[in-house]
């Protein structure tokens, strides 16, 4: 059978690892186990998920709370990283 077993989109099988390769150096938000979000550009990340974030800003309940050139966010702490989709609205 043509088509293969594994469903999903043809040619878009990307791996956790891809993902983080290829938002590097883009807008991200990262949400911490505490409900806090951080929200700037990706600077680099390890294999322990530790992030360092440059222009980042801290958002709490959906308030700007603070704003850090650099910052530094322990891996244990985080709950997801995502992408942001910057409008001309923002």
């Amino acid at each position: 059978m043509s088509g293969g077993a594994g469903g999903g989109a043809v040619g878009s099988a990307k791996t956790p690892a891809d993902f983080l390769k290829s938002i590097r150096g883009r807008p991200v938000v990262v949400k911490l186990n505490s409900g806090v979000d951080y929200r700037g550009i990706l600077a680099c990340l390890d294999g322990y998920m530790n992030i360092a974030m440059e222009q980042t800003e801290e958002y709490v309940n959906g308030q700007l709370k603070n704003k850090y050139g650099d910052a530094f966010i322990r891996g244990n702490n985080v709950l997801y990283i995502s992408t942001t989709k910057r409008t001309l609205g923002d």
